[in-house]
């Protein structure tokens, strides 16, 4: 299929089968420069089915997302959350949008989008081992502070800082998905105890890890040198994690989130760290970008990665197939990943 690329102002629109006016019109409207050329070598998989349009900038701007959508049928989704106005924007024209990730429900809201008629699909398990090596290297960098250390090094300070050994510690997993499993495997590998507290018993998952389960997040935070949430955000899980259940963090503890940051109770975080007897490492925050001013920045027992425990190489060019698949069912009457 014929592709064409145009260039304005340094940001360039890529398109494919743009004199095709007979086929529906998928459009990316932001995307990250990194991704531009592995979502662009898979454009052959809707050959066909449909035109397809892609801006190779990011753009949060509602209004100019809004403007680049006219006219679409479909609309992948990465980078950006649609508040209700831009979907009502969208609504007018879009019927499918596939979101670049698995947690939808924070990014669009649900009820609206299924009143609209706008199906809405995501990707799974794309990047489980992603996700749980940056859990892993977290934890490590709050052990054995090996990236402060390189650069109090470069910086001419000879430092020495003594280290934690994660080996028969016992790390607790709040929340036992691909993720979750995913972080146990590696985890037990290195000679760490796992616990895990989740909604089911996976006997079979449990005794591969030498793990125990518990359904108490009190027992098992209370038990746990490390604590590490694997769950996904919904109305069931936001907030469940609250100032009373990180209070029994005992003194040293080091507890990492990359699931969701409103998986905890909002100012409960800040509230323990600030007490300055445990560590975290965090990849997710309330609010993304991270604000300058946000009381996280001032916490010397933090270590802070912002939003990329899934990007690899690997987990792109899964995220771009499933997008295009979720597509590519929807225009031929199918069903991939819907969640509404």
């Amino acid at each position: 299929m014929l592709r064409c690329r145009i260039t304005l102002l340094g940001m360039s629109v890529i398109e494919t089968a743009s004199t095709r006016e007979d086929l529906p019109l998928m459009v990316i409207p932001s995307c990250m420069p990194s991704m531009v050329e592995a979502f662009r070598s898979a454009f052959s998989k809707l050959d066909d089915l449909c035109r397809v349009r892609m801006y190779t900038d990011i753009v949060l701007d509602e209004d100019v997302i809004a403007s680049r959508c006219k006219d679409a049928d479909s609309v992948v989704v990465i980078g950006f959350r649609v508040s209700d106005a831009l979907l009502e924007k969208l609504a007018t024209s879009v019927h499918c949008m596939v979101f670049g990730g698995t947690g939808v429900a924070n990014y669009v809201n649900l009820s609206a989008a299924k009143e609209y008629g706008i199906r809405i699909c995501n990707v799974e398990h794309y990047g489980d081992e992603a996700v749980a090596e940056h859990t892993v290297a977290l934890m490590f960098e709050l052990a054995r502070h090996s990236g402060y250390l390189n650069q109090q090094l470069r910086n001419g300070k000879w430092i020495e800082m003594e280290g934690l050994e994660l080996n028969g510690k016992t790390l607790g997993l709040v929340g036992f998905g691909g993720i979750g499993k995913a972080v146990a495997k590696i985890a037990h590998g290195i000679g760490m105890k796992v616990a895990v507290c989740s909604r089911h018993e996976d006997t079979q998952a449990l005794q591969e890890f030498g793990a125990t389960w518990t359904s108490s997040i009190d027992e098992l935070i209370e038990s746990s040198d490390v604590v590490s949430l694997h769950l996904g955000l919904n109305e069931q899980t936001k907030g469940m994690i609250t100032e009373a259940h990180l209070a029994k963090l005992h003194p040293g503890a080091l507890f990492i989130n990359t699931a969701r940051a409103e998986l905890i109770e909002p100012g409960a975080l800040v509230k323990r760290l600030s007490e300055g007897d445990v560590l975290a490492g965090l990849d997710v925050f309330d609010h993304e970008p991270l604000p300058m001013d946000d009381p996280l920045l001032s916490l010397s027992n933090v270590v802070l990665t912002p939003h990329v425990a899934w990007f690899t190489q690997e987990a792109v060019v899964n995220v771009i197939a499933q997008c295009f698949d979720g597509v590519s069912a929807f225009y031929r009457g199918e069903r991939y990943n819907v969640v509404v």
